[in-house]
């Protein structure tokens, strides 16, 4: 199985979490997926009302550099945790 057949198939275990993890697990998961299918943060930052937004955006903003590659990986490392952990 190719590294993005691996990474698709983590990103549909996820749908299968029976517990929702915690904001930052969240927002480390949204940050990796958005660099693995992505790439760099390229985008405004959101206004300083929209708390959701802006954290999303900063926790996106931390992987800039990594590659696609290696985004991959970690977001398949990182569903793996969670999935033994919420599942």
């Amino acid at each position: 199985m190719s590294l993005t057949e691996q990474f698709n198939a983590a990103a549909e275990k996820v749908k299968s979490l029976t517990k929702r993890p915690s904001d930052e697990e969240f927002l480390e998961l949204y940050a990796l997926f958005k660099q693995a299918s992505v790439g760099d943060n390229n985008t405004n930052k959101p206004g300083l009302l929209d708390l959701k937004g802006k954290a999303k955006w900063e926790w996106w903003n931390k992987q800039k550099g990594k590659s696609t590659e290696d985004a991959q990986k970690e977001y398949i490392a990182f569903v793996e945790q969670l999935v033994s952990k919420y599942a």
